[in-house]
């Protein structure tokens, strides 16, 4: 467990010069959550941005050669992969508790109601989205690299896409597991929780699988 920590402190450290970007990359949503006065998008829009930060570990690894110093470190594969997952787990969770906190305020200033059930479909959302856009991007990034896997940096912009369009076109009460779920606050955030720690557990065997079958 240790070097689980130990990597996790790592890839913090290799973070660090792009702290300015990733805090402007969690305060621009506020501004979208203002323009469409939704809470939902808006914490979907923070959540697709901070998703797309998640490559910069694998970016500086990559630009500064650092793979031959993973190599020698006593380290276990498995243990460096779990600690850049949560990692990435860390920032995704900071960047919702400040919109969290952040854009209700906002919105509320601006006149707009915020009920507990907004504020809960909210949260959920938002956990399901960031851990669907980086239980791909991951592995991905693990398998071509930062430069050739970039192409996975866009998975949150296509599913914030996505999101805004099923938002805008599932009539509500078309579907009555549907309709149970969305008006349940409790089984919709039990719901994203089992969701993705299951998604989780899926892609952190596959990135454990490719980091083993390559050489480093």
């Amino acid at each position: 467990m240790s070097n689980i920590w130990k990597s996790v402190k790592l890839d913090f450290s290799l973070v660090k010069p792009y702290v300015k970007t990733i805090c402007f990359t969690m305060i621009l949503p506020v501004v979208f959550a203002v323009i469409n006065r939704s809470l939902l998008t808006g914490i979907s829009f923070a959540m697709c941005f901070i998703a797309m930060t998640t490559g910069y570990t694998f970016s500086v690894t990559e630009k500064n050669s650092m793979e031959r110093l993973y190599g020698i470190l006593p380290i276990r594969k498995s243990d460096m992969v779990i600690g850049r997952y949560i990692f990435i787990i860390i920032m995704g969770f900071t960047a919702l508790i400040f919109s969290l906190i952040t854009h209700p305020v906002v919105l509320i200033i601006l006149g707009e109601s915020i009920s507990m059930f907004d504020y809960i479909s909210a949260a959920a959302t938002g956990i399901f989205l960031f851990a669907l856009y980086t239980v791909f991007q991951l592995p991905g990034y693990y398998k071509l690299g930062s430069i050739k896997g970039r192409v996975f940096m866009y998975i949150p912009v296509a599913g914030f896409l996505i999101t805004l369009l099923l938002i805008t076109r599932i009539p509500v009460g078309e579907s009555k597991l549907l309709f149970a779920v969305i008006h349940s606050p409790v089984l919709l955030m039990l719901l994203a929780v089992i969701l993705v720690i299951a998604m989780y557990v899926v892609s952190i065997s596959v990135s454990i699988k490719i980091l083993k079958n390559k050489e480093i």
